[in-house]
């Protein structure tokens, strides 16, 4: 049976831990995904993916459950990563590695261990490897990040423009100009590669 998130963070919430494990494997590659925009690494989206669970977690109990969860996810998702370029930038690219001690239940299981993303193609690689969705992909590399997250998040993980809005922190109608000058852009680089 497939549970919403909403009935998965209820039933967390009184205990039932496998509820979390199934909200972390929903959104782990999507996650993982967003994260990798920011920072175009493997090895540092797989950490800065961890943080965003483990905040998750120190903060579910404060999650206002009237709101949409994956829009919350997807905030913090963007806050760690840019926490992640502020400690780098400032201490010299050293960053302090994360405890995952605590996040252990009383039988020494790690909800967060278990669930790291498996060395399999991502859903975008996957896509990357037929020719049209390699060209797309080189395309959308090119762009800014802010167009780059605007597109991300609306055709590849289904938000409106007002919940980007919202995981942006940026005006409506912000997100709706990025989006409109990032497709323009897109097809220029397109009609360019193909011509």
């Amino acid at each position: 049976m497939d549970f919403s998130d909403q009935q998965l963070i209820v039933d967390y919430l009184k205990g039932d831990e496998e509820s979390f494990k199934i909200l972390i494997k929903r959104y782990l590659k999507p996650i993982y995904n967003f994260v990798y925009q920011y920072v175009n690494d493997p090895q540092e989206a797989q950490d800065i993916t961890q943080e965003v669970f483990v905040r998750v977690w120190r903060y579910l109990k404060k999650f206002n459950q009237k709101k949409n969860f994956k829009t919350w996810l997807f905030q913090i998702a963007k806050n760690v990563s840019i926490d992640f370029y502020r400690k780098a930038r400032f201490h010299g690219g050293e960053r302090k590695n994360i405890s995952f001690s605590d996040f252990e239940n009383e039988k020494g299981e790690n909800i967060l261990t278990e669930t790291i993303p498996d060395p399999g193609p991502l859903p975008d690689e996957i896509l990357e490897r037929s020719d049209i969705g390699q060209q797309l992909a080189k395309a959308t590399k090119k762009l800014s990040l802010n167009y780059k997250n605007v597109i991300c998040l609306y055709y590849y993980h289904h938000f409106t423009f007002q919940e980007i809005a919202e995981i942006l922190s940026a005006p409506l109608n912000t997100v709706k100009s990025q989006h409109r000058r990032a497709l323009s852009i897109l097809k220029k680089i397109l009609e360019k590669d193909f011509n």
